[in-house]
């Protein structure tokens, strides 16, 4: 049922409009007269308060203008403003034509003659009305709802008719095109949206002209660039596509396009940080790989040479280990703006990854122009490093490789030059070496040697030997040095000379050091068990193992693990190892003291050997190197030298041990000048667990006496 507001005055026109809306077969009718504007007025206001006691709500209005309180279009005026979407029908005399007309036109549905009006007609002008009024209020919520939706979204939108001429744009369009919609509707398309190419800067093709001209979506190739009001360029990406009627025919286009600088510009430092090392910024492995090959292939077709130089920095994980990572971080970005400054802007540097880094000098004319740059590079990473309030020294073992000699490719070349480095350091550091070809055959072994050290372990291929410590003026024996060999199933005894550096190289080192001190403070508590006793089992201890955190928690373990006293172990170091981080090593043998072991430092005058050393470490013994004693019957330097030891450490009231006594003049020199302590093969090769026991027991059984002299 409708709702009727009847506005009208005359009683007897208010009847025969009520009675020609009832007697209506098409439709239901609620009619509600009023007479006056002021009534009508008052009764609309009602509905707007929507109070719950207010009346239905008016479905239409019937308004004869002729009302006593007001006349004609001002009372239809005041009646439209107080119910601007609630559809009106004027009802006027046979002479109100005019009013009619005009109320239409300011927004009345229609006018009736109240003389000629039919039920039918009448009901079928209400309800004309009010379907039209219901489809409009629809059609204006549908449109309110679209614009809101294109204003709301973050792309913007534009589309054309089928000329090409602007017809609308949301507000991110309005903002990217800079062209507000009053000036953009009615433009021809390339007006307001003007894109061209990035790199060629020509002017691209109307992506809606090729929407509409093709029939089908397009969109804008790569690298587009919208220009905007003010000049401005914006790299976008769009989506066009055609706007067909209801007979399929295309009567415009529309298109979706956005700003994807912010896209790019994240594409771009992705793409930049896959190809560079984050912490120094320098080109990564990745990036290095790529333009070796591309200067291998340039190198190649004009037939000139090209240099690449592999870089580790010598003692960086002594510095990582005992200063920090932080420390560690900037000494590494320090030495790449070092190596920046000594190589042309043609050229990269690289990082690979820890410490190791690689040049790549592009168009070398010889060989010395790549020994130029690399002394420029070992004197740019010697002078030492201001970090904080530290003072870092460090130095750089160099590989070089000249292509094509030393290689065809990027892969063969990096190989190659890596080989060369690691001749560096084995020839003591802090120099270059060329690549030569018989390297291919040692880094062959030495990785071969790394490959299977990693499982000798597990396999329990490793075994400790056992040399005597003989007291000279007893010839008994007063401890032994337990010595790792390492028993390869294929290759048979291998000397520690061979594996030990790889296996600190490769990290390994703490683990089988751990090995070493378990296995033998196991042995010699077997030992004890049996009843052969030896004062003290002394183990090597790398300068790896004494940087190493944990290293006096695990002696620890180990100890009350075997149930050995701290007081029978003597942990052997270097004067080297010592100095690499001389705070860190001081308060480490501190506490292997506290613990109750002894320290016996090894190898004694061929490091930096020096008393405030002896006086800054909590040292027991000194080991007189075996290149001392070897000529000390023949050589008065070394005669001197070892003497002045065993007088040191008389007066220091430190033990002394000479080490590599092989013959009886030797041992009778010692003696003669009062070494307290010796071992070598003079008395005795490092033997097995068995074999030391049978020393053992024979030292037992027939009186204490290993070897007369």
């Amino acid at each position: 049922m409708h709702h009727i507001l009847l506005i009208q005055n005359d009683p007897a026109e208010i009847r025969a409009t009520q009675s020609t809306l009832l007697d209506s077969n098409e439709e239901e009718f609620k009619v509600e007269c009023v007479a006056t504007c002021a009534a009508a007025l008052s009764r609309l206001e009602q509905e707007v308060d929507n109070d719950i006691n207010s009346p239905s709500p008016v479905a239409a209005i019937l308004l004869d203008p002729a009302l006593p309180d007001s006349d004609g279009l001002e009372a239809f005026q005041r009646i439209l403003t107080a119910a601007p979407q609630t559809p009106i029908l004027i009802l006027v005399s046979q002479e109100g034509d005019e009013i009619g007309k005009n109320a239409v036109k300011m927004g009345a549905q229609d006018y009736l003659r109240k003389s000629f009006i039919q039920p039918y007609q009448l009901s079928k002008a209400i309800i004309n009305m009010i379907e039209r009024a219901a489809n409009a209020e629809a059609l204006f919520d549908a449109k309110e709802r679209a614009q809101v939706t294109l204003n709301s979204i973050g792309d913007a939108v534009m589309s054309t008719n089928v000329r090409g001429d602007v017809t609308y744009l949301n507000a991110v369009a309005e903002f990217l095109t800079g062209w507000p919609h009053r000036d953009a509707v009615g433009r021809a398309f390339e007006e307001v949206f003007r894109v061209i190419d990035a790199e060629s800067r020509r002017p691209l093709l109307s992506p809606m002209l090729a929407a509409i001209r093709r029939n089908k979506p397009v969109s804008l190739p790569p690298n587009s660039l919208l220009i905007r009001r003010n000049d401005i360029e914006t790299p976008v990406a769009d989506s066009a596509a055609p706007i067909h009627n209801r007979r399929g025919q295309v009567t415009g286009a529309v298109m979706v396009f956005r700003d994807v600088s912010i896209s790019q510009a994240a594409a771009h430092r992705m793409s930049y940080l896959a190809q560079h090392d984050a912490l120094t910024d320098l080109p990564n492995r990745i990036l290095l790989s790529d333009r070796l090959s591309q200067a291998v292939m340039h190198a190649q077709r004009h037939q000139q040479k090209l240099a690449l130089l592999f870089i580790d920095v010598d003692r960086f994980k002594f510095v990582n280990d005992s200063l920090g990572h932080a420390i560690g971080d900037r000494l590494l970005q320090l030495i790449a703006q070092r190596l920046l400054s000594c190589v042309r802007a043609t050229d990269t540097v690289s990082r690979q990854g820890g410490d190791e880094f690689v040049i790549l000098l592009s168009e070398v004319a010889h060989a010395d122009d790549a020994l130029a740059s690399a002394d420029k590079m070992l004197l740019a990473v010697s002078r030492p490093f201001r970090i904080d309030e530290h003072d870092v020294h460090v130095s750089a073992s160099i590989g070089l490789v000249i292509y094509p000699d030393d290689g065809v490719d990027a892969d063969e070349l990096l190989k190659h030059a890596d080989f060369a480095m690691y001749h560096a350091k084995d020839c003591g550091r802090g120099n270059y070496q060329f690549f030569k070809p018989e390297m291919n055959a040692k880094a062959a072994a030495r990785q071969a040697v790394q490959n299977d050290l990693r499982n000798a372990l597990e396999r329990e291929e490793f075994e400790l030997r056992y040399q005597p410590i003989v007291n000279l003026r007893s010839s008994t024996i007063v401890g032994a040095e337990a010595l790792i060999r390492w028993n390869h199933p294929e290759r048979g005894l291998i000397e520690p000379s061979e594996f030990i550096p790889v296996a600190e190289e490769c990290g390994l080192i703490v683990t089988i050091g751990r090995w070493v001190l378990r296995h033998a403070c196991f042995q010699v508590r077997a030992w004890r068990d049996a009843g052969l006793l030896l004062g003290r089992i002394a183990v090597n201890v790398s300068a790896i193992e004494l940087r190493d955190k944990n290293y006096v928690a695990s002696v620890r373990e180990i100890l009350l693990q075997t149930g050995f006293e701290a007081s029978g172990l003597e942990l052997e170091v270097t004067e080297t190892a010592l100095l690499q981080d001389a705070d860190s090593a001081a308060t480490i043998l501190r506490s292997l003291k506290v613990m109750g072991a002894y320290i016996a430092l090894d190898d004694f005058g061929t490091g930096y050997s020096s008393l405030s050393h002896l006086k800054r470490f909590p040292i027991d013994t000194l080991k007189i190197d075996h290149s001392f004693i070897r000529d000390l019957t023949a050589d008065s330097n070394d005669a001197s030298i070892v003497r002045a030891v065993i007088s040191m450490g008389r007066s220091l009231r430190m033990r002394v041990v000479a080490e590599g006594v092989e013959t009886l003049a030797q041992c009778k020199y010692l003696r003669r000048y009062s070494c307290p302590e010796a071992q070598g093969f003079y008395f005795n090769r490092p033997l097995s667990a068995l074999e030391f026991a049978r020393v053992l027991e024979q030292s037992v059984d027939s009186a204490p006496s290993l070897r007369s002299a």
